[in-house]
């Protein structure tokens, strides 16, 4: 047996294999890349099992060849794995902003009264006053809305109080464009000019235990303002009820 393995051939499937997973390993990093990563992976794993069995029957030598090319293909699938669904979720969160954990009470504001949102509710329709944390450690408030006012050109605005506070460990934007105004048929509109403006939300970006304020206008009467999170967002992350 000794004079047969020294004879036979060194196993060519593992070296492929072994190509096959530093290729895959190298792209397994890369967003959109790895998943040509995951199939460079897949196949040197396939090689390295055929080059192995050959190796244990005797046909060919190179064992340790063959485990370290199956170790690397299988560490390259889990990387892509993983960082794909890292950046998946970071996407995510660029897309639809970072979502709703939970709300803490408006000061004298009752559970009846809708001061809290149950968490599961989907923070919708939520009262004047309700603060809303985010996963991101973002806590937004509607705190005071000023109906019945009128613009320069004579439509009406309604001007809606807002202030950010960071709880997080970094730093968060905040931007005007992530509210919409929804009026009574349902027509929800981004953010109006107001001429009489005396505290305008500007956008920009919040340090970590940083606090933000300042009011937003929207055209009409608006009954409802819905916070997206993100301007990109389809879907919004809570609403509060004006009226």
């Amino acid at each position: 047996m000794a004079g047969t393995d020294q004879g036979a051939p060194r196993s060519a499937a593992s070296i492929v294999a072994l190509v096959l997973g530093i290729i895959a390993i190298l792209m397994s990093w890369m967003p959109i890349i790895n998943n040509f990563a995951f199939i460079f992976g897949a196949l040197g794993f396939i090689f390295g099992v055929v080059g192995l069995v050959g190796v244990l029957r005797g046909k060919k030598i190179g064992k340790a060849l063959a485990i370290v090319a199956l170790v690397i293909n299988v560490l390259s699938i889990a990387i892509v794995l993983g960082t794909q669904s890292m950046y998946s979720a970071a996407l995510d969160d660029a897309v639809n902003g970072p979502s709703a954990t939970g709300t803490s009470q408006a000061e004298g504001a009752g559970e009846d009264e809708g001061g809290t949102s149950e968490e599961g509710a989907g923070y919708t329709d939520l009262a004047v006053g309700t603060t809303v944390e985010l996963e991101n450690g973002l806590a937004v408030t509607v705190d005071s809305v000023e109906p019945g006012l009128t613009n320069y050109d004579g439509t009406a605005v309604i001007g809606v109080h807002v202030t950010y506070v960071n709880n997080g460990d970094e730093t968060a934007d905040y931007n005007p464009y992530d509210w919409k105004g929804e009026n009574a048929e349902g027509a929800q509109e981004y953010s109006t000019y107001y001429s009489e403006a005396a505290e305008n939300f500007n956008a920009g970006t919040l340090a970590a235990g940083g606090t933000v304020s300042g009011t937003i206008y929207f055209e009409g009467d608006a009954v409802k303002v819905l916070y997206y999170g993100s301007m990109i967002s389809d879907e919004p992350t809570a609403s509060w009820m004006l009226a």
